[in-house]
């Protein structure tokens, strides 16, 4: 059992590490860490392909975490050393989006993970995530800020696993860490509000010049997106 989790624990970090939005933009002959705020997430290649190929890859983006966690189901089917089997599921897509955020496949930066964080907690908690995402959906289609939407549907999880029957108390303080994890990642777009220099997110089709990727910073350190 401890060779299987090390083995499903180094496969998650590796999922985590694949920069999907990097790859399907280079496979249409864009390099997308030179397009727009050069972020590697859906919102930029929303911005240099438009609405299908982003939502393509906010879905692979999830489920390179809902996948690992789902593998852990299979590998850890109880309690194990007196541990809930629910914290193994989500220990296995937190690694992965630690690989999101720390990518080997990009030089160990990423993006900040919100949509591979919403894919672990798919895997391991179905009812606290889809209640996350629908507050989270709620908050961009009133607001338009991409980053209150992440900040507090990530944040909520603190609340809903507290809340919902059924779940792992033990993962309570874990929600904790991933929101502080979260918050800290979008520190720069948090100055940005306070300074009401934040731009919102475009729903439009058309390219714009929006530097609203808040949940997904660049590589390759532009200040304006929080990296």
């Amino acid at each position: 059992m401890k060779l299987q989790l090390i083995l499903l624990y180094l496969g998650s970090y590796l999922c985590g590490g694949i920069p999907f939005g990097v790859v399907i933009a280079k496979l249409k002959g864009v390099d997308l860490l030179s397009v727009g705020s050069g972020n590697i997430g859906a919102t930029n290649v929303k911005r240099a392909l438009g609405t299908k190929f982003a939502l393509l890859v906010f879905v692979l983006d999830v489920f390179k975490a809902t996948g690992p966690a789902l593998a852990a189901r299979l590998v850890v089917g109880h309690s194990l050393h007196g541990v809930p089997a629910q914290v193994y599921w989500f220990l296995a897509g937190l690694i992965a989006v630690f690989g999101h955020c720390v990518s080997p496949f990009l030089g160990f930066k990423g993006g900040k993970g919100v949509s591979t964080a919403l894919g672990m907690v798919v895997g391991a908690a179905p009812a606290v995530a889809g209640c996350c995402f629908g507050l989270f959906l709620v908050l961009l289609f009133t607001t338009r800020y991409m980053s209150i939407a992440s900040l507090i549907g990530v944040s909520s999880a603190i609340v809903f696993g507290w809340v919902l029957p059924d779940q792992a108390r033990e993962l309570v303080p874990l929600y904790v860490l991933l929101s502080v994890f979260v918050t800290y990642r979008h520190r720069q777009n948090i100055v940005r509000l306070l300074n009401g220099t934040e731009p919102k997110f475009s729903f439009r089709e058309s390219k714009s010049t929006d530097q609203s990727d808040s949940a997904e910073p660049e590589p390759n350190g532009d200040p304006r997106d929080g990296a």
